[in-house]
């Protein structure tokens, strides 16, 4: 019997982006941006300096230091045992993280393959059972079902089912089986 399948998106869902982010901002742009102060804003009303934040994106390492999401490795373990785990990431928008992304996952999640690794522009292609991301620009074209991870620039959308972090994430997956 085949495992059901999940794609799991890489920034934001696996990777913390915002932290690194608004830190790697505020010291560029002697701005004071927070966590909380950008909850329920786009990323374009968050980060209104754009040739900025490119600049800061296309930065070497900037993907490769990324930390870890809370729970994740530990989620995506579990997760694994049920399910066939896919890692999926809109790369190609910002070319220099292509290489970093993939060594950021050999080195955090070292039990997933390079099989199972999808760097790639758009995510309609992807057709899994389930797909977690942050982006309702991916989970609108999802074919199966789609799972929304919280993230600052999402918290107001409610047409996807939410998860807030890894563990409800496990909750919900394991509840299909």
């Amino acid at each position: 019997m085949r495992k059901k399948t999940i794609a799991v998106d890489m920034d934001g869902v696996l990777a913390d982006i915002e932290t690194q982010l608004i830190e790697e901002y505020n010291k560029e742009y002697g701005m004071n941006l927070s966590k909380e102060g950008i909850q329920g804003l786009s990323e374009e009303e968050a980060f209104k300096e754009r040739a900025l934040l490119h600049r800061i994106l296309n930065k070497g390492n900037f993907f490769r230091n990324l930390p870890v999401m809370p729970d994740a490795v530990e989620s995506l373990q579990e997760l694994q045992k049920n399910f066939e785990i896919f890692i999926v990431s809109a790369a190609t928008e910002f070319p220099i993280s292509l290489a970093e992304k993939v060594e950021w996952l050999a080195e955090h999640f070292p039990f997933i393959k390079w099989e199972n690794i999808v760097l790639c522009g758009s995510k309609r292609i992807i057709n899994t059972d389930y797909l977690i991301d942050d982006h309702c620009k991916n989970l609108d074209y999802c074919m199966g079902k789609p799972i929304m991870f919280t993230a600052f620039h999402n918290i107001n959308k409610t047409h996807h089912l939410r998860v807030n972090n890894w563990k409800e994430a496990v909750a919900v997956l394991n509840e299909t089986l």
